[in-house]
């Protein structure tokens, strides 16, 4: 029999909702061939045959095509990001919806690498430190994080048992 040459109209009402979703969201194989007009009876089955590469290569390809369209449509890049962060700042700020328009400009600050988080993970037991590494400890986190904390450590003798 061959390969068509072209897609159908039906081939192309199917592949829609399959990348866009349909009017009440995202849709399985089956609701897209039923959207599409393909027979209740058969709509599971077409809706598989539409999507294996084997049977139906033109209708893989404009699925792939289209979602190819949607991701360069949607693509996020530095440029757009801080641009539409900027935009929704201000949209806020006219709304007078300060809390979104900060969370906005923090977001803005933390795409341009202005923020750090820093997370430390510390493993191991308190319980089974000597008195000498607890202190060694501290002395190492307190002089690490002295631009952040201030705090002068009190240092009391400690008798060991």
């Amino acid at each position: 029999m061959g390969v068509p040459k072209r897609l159908t109209e039906m081939q192309q009402r199917f592949a829609e909702p399959v990348v866009f979703g349909g009017p009440d969201g995202p849709v399985t194989q089956t609701e897209a061939a039923k959207l599409a007009g393909y027979s209740e009876k058969r709509c599971r089955v077409e809706g598989s045959e539409l999507l294996n590469p084997k049977l139906s290569p033109l209708v893989v390809q404009y699925v792939a095509k289209l979602k190819e369209e949607r991701m360069k449509k949607y693509e996020v890049n530095y440029e757009s990001h801080i641009t539409e962060l900027a935009r929704i700042k201000e949209e806020a700020l006219k709304k007078k919806s300060f809390s979104a328009a900060v969370n906005a400009e923090t977001n803005r600050g933390k795409a341009a690498g202005l923020y750090i988080d820093r997370k430390i993970i510390k493993t191991g037991k308190l319980e089974e430190m000597s008195v000498e590494e607890l202190e060694a400890k501290m002395k190492k986190i307190l002089d690490d994080y002295s631009q952040i904390i201030d705090v002068t450590p009190e240092v009391k003798e400690i008798k060991e048992s």
